[in-house]
């Protein structure tokens, strides 16, 4: 079987792997929720929870009859440094050559499930093309985020020269692994007024908080609460498909959160914190005592104050209901999007398709001007353009006109009227820590919550993470910084939680984020405030290109559309600790991202 397998060029050469068209389309569908991994079709109804959980757990040893084996190729076929997807007749797996060494691994990342033989391998970890998650070669463990779920980790060896993989055939076909986790015996859990431990918040930063917990083997009692009536759900998702259903969204079924003991409280709004007494008090009264506290209440939208700002039928995306009403509200008719920032292009891009008219209303001169720069902001304004959205930038709002109280013009301060029957606005967001004002809790003049490098904030016991917090960015001379982004919550949520448990770690991960319009991504890695300048390989007509983000002689942000997996190769080389140069990306000689330059 060993030389059935063409031998594939060294993946580390070749800067530009793009995906071919039908992969491409699978990474947009799943981020529509319709590919996602936990739907699965039964009698024509999604069912959907997390294979794993009602399946027993694997056995450690499997009998054979559970298990396939098979030599996937000889040793000589793979060099140092490369990876390929290996077929065992009930699943692939990712087989990785690194030192020496093979180690043998699921071959899909679990978050959207991108192939992960097209993204990077560096020290010891394999980094996801589309999202940048990272995992453990030898261990299959998460290591970065976005996502909850690990590798399954395949045994491999070597006889007579040839490669030989072992796996249970369940694995194979799950393709995710959740990490074991332990269960709580506190015999109060459930119903008494005290809790061992207390999250504000269910989003990214409050959930892997909670369930890190857990993997570290934490079983006192833990009690997530959150303003939402949905347990936690993928929140990007909403402004990139709209029609996504609660169930649809969800991180984790019902069934996961009774399993190992997380306590979720709906629709329970904490209104004050008594940090000297340990406890909060809930807005219906309900006080709660804590031994530590994680504050992850993220933000909340900024909404228009023009005059009619109270009709009907103007939205700000924030729960899966929203979204819904949305789309059920343009079908056909005329929608008008506020702000040309992530939220009101991704919103704008979806309703293209639903709409009979799409406006677009900005006040800077081009869409994403401050993040991605003049050049890259009017590339993608093209691309809009050429799918009927209209545009009338420099300008506000100054009027909602209604018809029997609902939206039925929008008057610009350039006094221009556009007709509409619904509006999105997307203008940014504040901090939600209101609730924090009269606690002894640190608060900086815009709201936001400082907190170290360990997410510690100024009180002993209290943590700090996700949307509402400032940072310092060890890479970026540990500038105090805010960084609202999904995957970057997942990571502080997760320090938190090991410095609970006095295990004195500190974030380092390098920030990353995407986008998605008209299925296709962008993808955006480090942390460009502050840019002078930007350089650009590749062609942004076609919308196949990278820019590198400079400020004075360093790269200090990277954005590609179509040209994978560039932006996971500079987050890896950012990761590193290692500083690129201007001058590196200038020449338009790659090289250096490859480990060949200087």
């Amino acid at each position: 079987m060993g030389g059935c397998f063409s031998k594939p060029k060294p993946v580390e050469l070749k800067i530009e792997v793009v995906l071919p068209e039908k992969e491409r389309g699978k990474e947009e569908l799943s981020a529509g929720g319709k590919g996602s991994p936990r739907a699965y079709q039964g009698n024509g109804t999604a069912r959907h929870f997390h294979a794993e959980e009602r399946l027993p757990a694997p056995h450690p040893y499997p009998g054979a009859q559970d298990c396939v084996e098979a030599a996937v190729c000889h040793v000589k076929d793979l060099e140092n440094g490369q990876m390929r997807e290996v077929e065992l007749g009930w699943g692939k797996v990712l087989l990785v050559k690194d030192n020496g060494e093979f180690h043998a691994l699921g071959h899909k990342c679990p978050h959207y499930g991108a192939p992960l033989v097209k993204g990077v391998l560096s020290r010891g970890r394999v980094r996801c093309p589309w999202h940048g998650a990272c995992f453990n070669i030898s261990t299959g463990d998460l290591e970065d985020f976005p996502g909850l779920d690990s590798l399954h980790k395949f045994q491999v060896k070597i006889e007579k020269e040839k490669v030989y993989v072992r796996a249970s055939k369940q694995a194979l076909q799950l393709q995710r692994r959740t990490k074991v986790m332990a269960k709580c015996i506190s015999p109060s859990a459930g119903h008494s007024s005290s809790t061992n431990v207390l999250i504000v918040g269910a989003g990214a930063a409050g959930l892997v908080c909670a369930e890190t917990l857990r993997q570290e083997g934490f079983s006192d009692r833990i009690v997530l609460c959150t303003l939402d009536r949905h347990l936690p759900y993928d929140r990007p998702k909403l402004s990139k498909s709209l029609d996504a259903q609660p169930e649809q969204l969800a991180l984790r079924p019902k069934e996961f959160f009774r399993a190992y003991g997380i306590e979720v409280l709906t629709e329970a709004q904490v209104v004050t914190v008594d940090v000297r007494n340990k406890k909060v008090v809930f807005k219906d009264g309900f006080k709660l005592e804590y031994s530590k506290l994680l504050l992850a209440p993220g933000s909340s939208p900024k909404t228009l104050s023009c005059k009619g700002k109270e009709v009907e039928n103007v939205f700000t995306i924030r729960t899966p209901e929203d979204a819904n009403r949305v789309v059920r509200l343009a079908r056909g008719r005329n929608a008008v999007v506020v702000g040309a920032g992530f939220l009101g292009m991704e919103v704008a891009a979806y309703l293209t398709e639903k709409a009979h008219s799409v406006s677009v209303v900005e006040l800077e001169e081009t869409p994403f001007r401050r993040f991605l720069g003049e050049r890259v902001g009017r590339a993608l304004m093209k691309m809009f353009e050429n799918n009927r959205v209209k545009f009338y930038m420099q300008t506000e709002v100054s009027e909602l006109r209604a018809q029997e109280g609902k939206l039925k013009e929008v008057v610009l301060k350039s006094s221009k009227v556009v007709r509409a029957d619904v509006c999105v606005v997307g203008i940014g967001a504040v901090p939600a820590t209101g609730f924090l004002r009269q606690s002894s809790i640190g608060l900086d003049s815009r709201g936001f919550i400082p907190v170290n490098k360990m997410m510690q904030t100024n009180v002993p016991g209290v943590f700090a993470a996700g949307d509402a917090v400032t940072f310092p960015l060890a890479w970026r001379n540990n500038r105090k910084v805010n960084i609202p982004h999904w995957q970057m919550a997942h990571a502080q949520g997760r320090v938190a939680a090991q410095n609970m448990l006095a295990q004195e770690a500190e974030i380092s991960t390098v920030p990353y984020l995407w986008t998605a319009m008209f299925g296709k991504s962008l993808r955006y890695a480090g942390y460009g405030e502050g840019f002078d300048d930007v350089i650009i390989q590749g062609d942004l007509e076609e919308l196949k290109f990278v820019a590198f983000y400079t400020k004075g002689d360093e790269v200090i942000a990277v954005a590609s559309m179509n040209y994978d997996p560039i932006v996971s190769k500079v987050a890896e080389v950012l990761a590193s600790g290692r500083t690129i140069r201007k001058r590196e990306v200038e020449t338009g000689d790659m090289s250096w991202l490859t480990g060949k330059g200087s």
